[in-house]
This record gives C-alpha cells, sequence and structure tokens, in this order.
C-alpha cells in the first residue's frame, strides 16, 4: 500500500481517492439541502439570502481546501483553474436542476431580487479577478491587492442585497408556476431546534472540506503521474467535484419545491469560489495567484462570465418552457460547458 501521506500516489490509487472524495461531497450536500430549507424558514433569512450566504460558504468549503492546498503546494495554476472550472461546472448546475422541475423553466419559478442581484455581484467578482492577471504584478506582503478589492466588494455586495430584499425596488411579476418564497410547513426539520440545525449543518459542511481536501491531493498526484495539464485537472476535472456539491443540493432543493434555494444555492457557491482566489492568492507565496494563469484558467475564467450573463438573462427573460424542456439559457449553459471542456481536452492533446 503506498504512503497516502506523500503523494504521487499509482495512478489507480490516485484515480480512487478523486472518485470515493467526490461521493463523499455528494453524500453530504443531499443532506445540506434540507437542513437549508429549514434554517431559511428558521433564521427568517429567506432561500435566496441565505443560500448565497451560508450555503455559499459550506457548499464551497471542498472548493476552498482543495485551492488553498493546490496553492500551498507551488501550483498556482491548479489552485486558480479549479476555482473558476467550479463556478462553470456549478452554473451548469442549473440546467441540470431544470430538468427535474416539471412544472415550467426553473429559471421563471425562481426568479428573484435577491437572485438577480447576486448574480450581477459574480458578474462584478470575476471581472475583477480577470482583471487582476492584466494590471502590474504587485503584491503587498506575498498578497496581491486585488484580493483585499475582492472581498471588500463581496461584503458590500451582500449589504446591498440585504437592503434590497428588506425594501425592494423591483419585482418579479407573479404568474401560475411562480414558487414564491414561503416556509415549508410539512418539512420535518422545521420542527426541531435551531441549535440542531445549526450543529448538523456544520457537521455536514466539514465532511465536505474534508471531501474537497481528498479531492486536491489526489488532482496534484494525477497531473503529476498522468502529466495531464494543471489547467485541465483543475478546470474540468476538479471543478466537476467542486460543483457536485451545488448540483446536488441544486436538484434536492427542486425536489423538495424550494426553487429559490437552488439557484441560490448555485450562485452562492459561485461567489464563494471566486472568494477562494483570495485564499490561494494568500496560500501561495512565491507571488500573485492571479498573474500565474495561463490560457487555460483565462479560458475558464471568461467562459464562466458568459455562463453568469446567461443564467442572469434567463431570470430576467423567465421562459415559461423552451427546448427539451429547458429554457434557452439551459441548452446555452450545457453548450457553453461542453465546449469549454472539449477546448481544454484539445489545448491538452
Amino acid at each position: 500500500m503506498p504512503d497516502l501521506t506523500s503523494p504521487p500516489w499509482p495512478l489507480t490509487w490516485s484515480i480512487g481517492v478523486f472518485v470515493v472524495a467526490g461521493a463523499i461531497t455528494v453524500a453530504g450536500s443531499i443532506r445540506l439541502a434540507g437542513l437549508g430549507d429549514a434554517l431559511a424558514d428558521r433564521t427568517g433569512w429567506g432561500e435566496a439570502l441565505f443560500g448565497v450566504v451560508f450555503f455559499g460558504v459550506v457548499t464551497g468549503l471542498s472548493g476552498i481546501v482543495m485551492t488553498i492546498v493546490a496553492a500551498n503546494s507551488g501550483e498556482p495554476g491548479l489552485a486558480y483553474s479549479n476555482a473558476v472550472g467550479g463556478i462553470a461546472a456549478q452554473t451548469t448546475a442549473v440546467a441540470v436542476a431544470d430538468a427535474f422541475h416539471r412544472r415550467a423553466n426553473l429559471e421563471h419559478a425562481a426568479a428573484s431580487l435577491s437572485n438577480l442581484l447576486s448574480g450581477a455581484l459574480l458578474i462584478a467578482l470575476l471581472s475583477l479577478a480577470l482583471l487582476a492577471s492584466y494590471l502590474p504584478e504587485t503584491t503587498v506582503a506575498g498578497v496581491d491587492p486585488m484580493s483585499a478589492v475582492l472581498v471588500a466588494t463581496y461584503a458590500g455586495g451582500l449589504v446591498l442585497i440585504r437592503r434590497a430584499g428588506a425594501q425592494p425596488m423591483w419585482q418579479a411579476i407573479a404568474t401560475e408556476e411562480t414558487r414564491p418564497d414561503v416556509p415549508h410547513n410539512d418539512n420535518a426539520l422545521n420542527r426541531l431546534r435551531p441549535v440542531w440545525l445549526w450543529g448538523q449543518f456544520a457537521a455536514v459542511g466539514l465532511l465536505v472540506a474534508t471531501g474537497g481536501w481528498l479531492v486536491a491531493v489526489a488532482a496534484e498526484s494525477l497531473v503529476e503521474v498522468t502529466g495531464l495539464t494543471a489547467g485541465f485537472v483543475g478546470g474540468v476535472l476538479m471543478g466537476i467535484v467542486n460543483g457536485l456539491p451545488e448540483t446536488v443540493t441544486a436538484i434536492a432543493a427542486v425536489r423538495r419545491g424550494a426553487v429559490t434555494l437552488a439557484v441560490a444555492a448555485v450562485l452562492g457557491g459561485n461567489i464563494l469560489d471566486v472568494l477562494t482566489l483570495v485564499a490561494g492568492d494568500l496560500a501561495y507565496r512565491q507571488g500573485s495567484i492571479y498573474h500565474n494563469a495561463g490560457n487555460a484558467e483565462l479560458l475558464a475564467t471568461t467562459t464562466s462570465l458568459f455562463m453568469t450573463a446567461t443564467l442572469l438573462g434567463g431570470l430576467l427573460i423567465r421562459q415559461t418552457c423552451g427546448w427539451g424542456r429547458l429554457g434557452f439559457e439551459g441548452v446555452l449553459l450545457l453548450t457553453t460547458y461542453a465546449a469549454m471542456t472539449l477546448i481544454l481536452a484539445l489545448q491538452h492533446g
């Protein structure tokens, strides 16, 4: 048996650990959907804001750990591509969850001011991260100043989203297919004490984070053993695993009728994934992580920007039904992600 504390491991072990760790994140995410729905009701935050803040943090834990481990190991490209590749994979999760919402297009049913503002915040954060790669490289104590700008933008955006939710100046027109964000009295978890719910939420989050650490170490091993590029392993393979918690959570939320939470969980996870670049920049001591982004990483970043804009357009247009049970944005999201994956694979070849 190989020494699990000292990668690289043999190829079969690397693949095995990668798959098992991915399964851990799926199992934890299924539980998170029910707990998150109950906590959104009990706290009074609502599904949209709760999804962006708490769901974003917990489901994003695996991605944060992946990025920190890769950056600390001297793999900035792997760390960067994991974050932005995860955003692309997670945005695709909306289209996957849409297939499980049988009544109407998911974006039609889940349109809300908070989700729209969250999408706008995500576009702003991705744009700043992309901008950092083109500015002259400057670091303060080994950290790029853009990392501080990203954190400040995130905090300010949450304040605006919270205020807009309290005193909305815009609202989606209610239709027969709109699913309002109201407490679900049939949720058995709503009858449990908040302390117990928060404890379970934190415990499952820790499980997901552990899975993220294992995925990151296995990914580093795969890069060394197979010769695959960091952009492909991070942007596609790690990105898919990084996006699994949001994908499973979104599907589970849709099946529970919590459609607003389904979209908010994806947007929240994506926003936190941009902030994982800050964590990666802090962990990478050789300079700015943004200036170590190569063509593959920049491709994943711009693809994530386009996919977020597409999702935002779907929430605004609110197509009731579209092509093959998906709205136009669902088809575009799936097509765009497939195209990015193909391009990254061809670049490797």
